[in-house]
């Protein structure tokens, strides 16, 4: 039943490219691992406004799909197994399982056919395909099948000479001077994308919508990079975005081949500040800020040119304890980072991390230590911001756990984004780090909402990559948890002096 599932992408693809449809009728033949299949000739696929068109006919002939019309609401409901793909007639928004998908092409009508769009439907198939010129003959692989090259070149209108009928990407090796892209992510307002080497992004802001577009030059996406994230066959993807209060979207393609460039775009719900950098390990960062705040960078200065002060404060609640904040990052719905083997949550790592070094400062009787969530529970950065101010805490430390695109990525880092947490940085990293016995990848300038509107010192924590199986194990285990939690509780009094 799987190859009939194919059979409909053997038949249109005679139509995807320019000059295809000409071939097949000058008796293209089609093979299926090898097998000559026999296309039905009763359907005629159409081009129309420029988006190939496929008769829905085939679909339900075909692929085994059972299709529902609605004729009121002309509306088209596709079911197979647990696929369930609803279109309706004149709409570009298809939806796949529940989600929304939007269409190049919306569903329409022709005589007794209703036509949709063949870029929809191969996207949800996989085929190796290539263009046989001796025998005039498009050979299709299912991916298991152990043939094929995975490239396909067809022919030109009119003869038998190739060319190109899909974006091809370009050589992806060092000897080309093509870096390649291996990664995207995106998290509390700040995007993270992983290059092989060091990359200069281009970044600048359009109108209309708003959005930060962030072009790298001499890039091309890794072999290996839709194996791990979305990316289509014409070099286009995007991230799943989600609660996120600022950005609607984030996607990145192939922007152009000569020089290869990777092009990504940040969608933003209203105008924003931001600032991009390498940070100087192969990561590409563009951090997120309101239009209405200051931003700082890690040598920045006040308004009259002096340094800002980075000396430590050490206000006290009524009774004389030192007041720490401990923020245990996302919760609830926002589930955070994914464990590369999509059964850990970072959500989970964080409140168990919170509850053992408040577990550790609860013994200091010269210390208060409050928690932003002690479940799974659901706060707004804001409200998380909030706590520690009403408090009018002494320090705030978040704590989180990494990913990225790359499952080569890892090691530990702390990050202030104040010029006056600079100093509470450099201690809490200084116990902190060699706890994690992970690569040390420093102390780092970061633009996050929770170390940027606190007004106490401040720092975030990424213990280790959630994106790294190996780091993931770690991570979640019992005495590694107790290690670092005494290493960040050792940082936390030394700072404030209670030892």
């Amino acid at each position: 039943m799987k190859k009939f599932g194919f059979l409909l992408l053997l038949f249109v693809f005679m139509w995807a490219v320019p000059g295809y449809g000409h071939a097949a009728s000058s008796g293209t033949q089609i093979y299926l691992d090898d097998q000559q299949l026999s296309v039905p000739s009763g359907a005629k696929a159409q081009v129309i406004g420029g988006s190939t068109m496929v008769p829905l006919r085939v679909i339900s002939e075909n692929l085994g799909y059972d299709v529902t019309w609605k004729q009121q609401a002309r509306t088209i409901t596709i079911e197979k197994d647990s696929t369930s793909i609803r279109m309706i007639i004149g709409s570009k928004t298809a939806t796949v399982n529940e989600s929304d998908i939007s269409l190049d092409a919306s569903p329409l009508l022709r005589s007794d056919y209703a036509l949709v769009p063949l870029r929809f439907i191969g996207e949800q198939m996989g085929l190796d395909v290539k263009w046989d010129s001796s025998s005039k003959s498009v050979k299709l692989y299912t991916r298991n099948s152990g043939s094929g090259n995975g490239e396909f070149t067809p022919p030109k209108s009119g003869n038998n000479s190739t060319g190109t009928g899909s974006v091809t990407a370009p050589a992806n090796n060092a000897d080309s001077g093509v870096t390649q892209v291996q990664g995207v992510s995106f998290s509390q307002n700040r995007l993270t994308i992983t290059t092989a080497s060091a990359v200069k992004p281009k970044a600048f802001t359009m109108t209309g919508p708003d959005r930060v577009v962030v072009d790298l030059p001499a890039t091309a996406f890794a072999d290996n990079f839709g194996d791990q994230q979305k990316l289509d066959s014409n070099l286009n993807g995007s991230l799943d975005i989600e609660n996120e209060a600022d950005v609607s979207g984030v996607r990145y393609a192939l922007f152009q081949k000569e020089p290869s460039t990777v092009r990504v775009v940040i969608d933003l719900k209203h105008a924003m500040n931001y600032t991009a950098y390498n940070d100087g390990s192969n990561h590409v960062i563009v951090d997120l800020a309101s239009k209405d705040s200051v931003n700082t960078t890690p040598d920045a200065t006040l308004p009259d040119g002096s340094q800002p002060d980075d000396t430590q404060t050490s206000p006290v609640n009524s009774n004389g304890k030192k007041i720490v904040v401990i923020d245990a990052g996302h919760g609830a719905k926002d589930s955070g980072a994914v464990g590369a083997s999509r059964k850990n949550y970072e959500k989970t790592f964080n409140l168990a991390m919170a509850l053992k070094v408040e577990s550790i400062l609860k013994q200091n009787p010269n210390i208060e230590v409050v928690l932003t969530r002690s479940d799974d529970t659901f706060l707004e950065l804001k409200q998380r911001v909030k706590v520690a101010e009403n408090l009018k805490a002494n320090v705030f430390v978040s704590i989180h756990a990494n990913s990225s695109g790359s499952s080569a990525s890892n090691g530990t880092e702390t990050y202030y984004q104040r010029s006056a947490s600079k100093a509470f940085a450099d201690v809490m990293h200084k116990y902190f780090a060699p706890a994690t016995g992970l690569t040390d990848r420093g102390i780092r300038y970061g633009n996050f909402h929770v170390i940027r509107e606190t007004t106490m010192p401040a720092v975030l924590l990424e213990v280790g990559y959630l994106s790294n199986p190996k780091e993931e194990a770690t991570l979640f285990d019992g005495d590694f948890q107790n290690r670092v939690a005494q290493g960040i509780a050792d940082g936390i009094t030394a700072y404030l002096g209670v030892k």
